[in-house]
């Protein structure tokens, strides 16, 4: 998934977030169902990313012995950045994923 992916998902539950209480006026359940699936979706990618990449600092760093130790180190560096990055996009989309999915636990009490 493409990086701008997460900023438009972020953009599609803020607004829906913004959106009155549904005892007001309620989102339309599925559309709130779709942004939460979605969101889950990039979650896994999120996931399985974290995995790709947890998985190949290993790999370098039980190589490390080898020669190349340079550029080994600098791959490393590159792929500690981006497990950073990748963990803190994760924790974020969890957290605004939960206040979806109590809004969408609302709409559904008051449909």
């Amino acid at each position: 998934m493409a990086p701008e992916a997460i900023t438009d998902l972020f953009e599609q539950i803020d607004l829906l977030l913004a959106e009155p209480s549904p005892a007001a006026e309620p989102p339309s359940l599925a559309r709130l169902e779709r942004t939460l699936t979605d969101g889950y979706a990039y979650a896994l990618t999120l996931e399985s990313e974290r995995w790709r990449l947890e998985r190949r600092m290993a790999e370098l760093t039980t190589g490390l012995q080898d020669g190349d130790q340079g550029p080994k180190a600098e791959e490393l560096a590159v792929l500690s950045d981006r497990l950073s990055k990748n963990g803190a996009a994760l924790a974020g989309l969890r957290f605004t994923l939960s206040q979806l999915r109590e809004r969408a636990t609302e709409a559904r009490a008051s449909a």
